[in-house]
């Protein structure tokens, strides 16, 4: 393996809240990844944290993945990709979460698509009062 296959090396690595495929290498972390947030103990959650229903036996709660506060089910109950964190498969997110997720993955893709085809930008360098035109293209792995 060379130098660069092994930078690039990902592990799954399991944690409380799902499998996660992450780069062997910190050096080959996303700028824009997330790190899992620690959870809300379960001690200091008595209520849902967004509609205020106890738990209870039948009343569960579950942790958002993306914040880790503690909700009920209809409160956090959507399961929506985040790969921000590196998850393999789509997680237990809260409403706002979920919602900023999804406007994250939408602004991803679509802005991804135009920096791989190729966008042009108009770039002032130093001190300079004069814009310069530039291309920028990002390669497949740069994500």
């Amino acid at each position: 393996m060379s130098g660069c296959e092994a930078r690039d090396a990902k592990k799954l690595v399991r944690s409380p809240s799902g499998l996660r495929m992450v780069p062997e290498h910190r050096s080959a972390r996303s700028p824009f990844g997330l790190d899992e947030p620690p959870w809300v103990p379960d001690k200091e959650c008595p209520r849902c944290m967004q509609c205020d229903t106890k738990f209870d036996f039948i009343t569960r709660k579950h942790h958002c993945r993306r914040c880790g506060k503690c909700f009920c089910d209809k409160c956090c109950s959507k399961k929506v990709p985040l790969p921000r964190m590196c998850f393999v498969d789509p997680v237990r997110q809260c409403a706002e979460c979920a919602l900023i997720s999804q406007k994250e993955t939408e602004f991803y893709d679509k802005q991804l698509k135009v920096l791989m085809n190729g966008a042009t930008f108009f770039v002032t360098l130093g001190t300079s009062d004069k814009p310069e035109l530039m291309v920028c293209r990002l390669s497949n792995n740069q994500r």
